[in-house]
């Protein structure tokens, strides 16, 4: 059955509010402590229901050393930077085309977002499909490393 007043304002005037003996519900100390406190001994019966994996260690965490981190580049960020690139000597026209190596700006692969409106010869270790894809289709020509 739903209250429809909550109990507070029933036991409005009485002393102990329902509690029993005034005592029983003074201080902190009957709290049992704050928040997650004594999970492991007086609370334990509800650690066991509700949060059963609280204790001990879960899965594992791969070394850093491990996980190759991959600094990625798009090509419209090319797009925009191309004659940037090109007066400061870090790519170069050869024909219609404009050759960029990706390694030298410190990237490692080549995305496909954006658009592209010039034929590029790009060099990379790696490229995604579409990306090789957009190069290709204005002519140009992408370069795996």
């Amino acid at each position: 059955m739903i209250r429809t007043k909550r109990k507070i304002n029933k036991q409005r005037g009485s002393r102990s509010n329902g509690g029993g003996c005034t005592k029983k519900r003074r201080g902190a100390g009957n709290k049992g402590g704050k928040g997650k406190a004594g999970m492991g001994k007086q609370h334990w019966t509800w650690t066991v229901i509700h949060d059963p994996d609280h204790f001990g260690k879960h899965g594992f965490k791969r070394p850093q050393k491990m996980i190759k981190k991959i600094s990625t580049v798009n090509l419209s960020y090319l797009e925009e930077q191309s004659d940037k690139l090109i007066a400061q000597g870090k790519a170069s026209k050869e024909g219609d085309a404009i050759v960029i190596d990706v390694t030298e700006l410190g990237y490692d692969k080549v995305l496909a977002k954006g658009k592209i409106t010039k034929a590029y010869k790009i060099s990379a270790p790696q490229f995604s499909a579409s990306a090789i894809e957009k190069i290709e289709e204005l002519g140009g020509e992408a370069i795996l490393l």
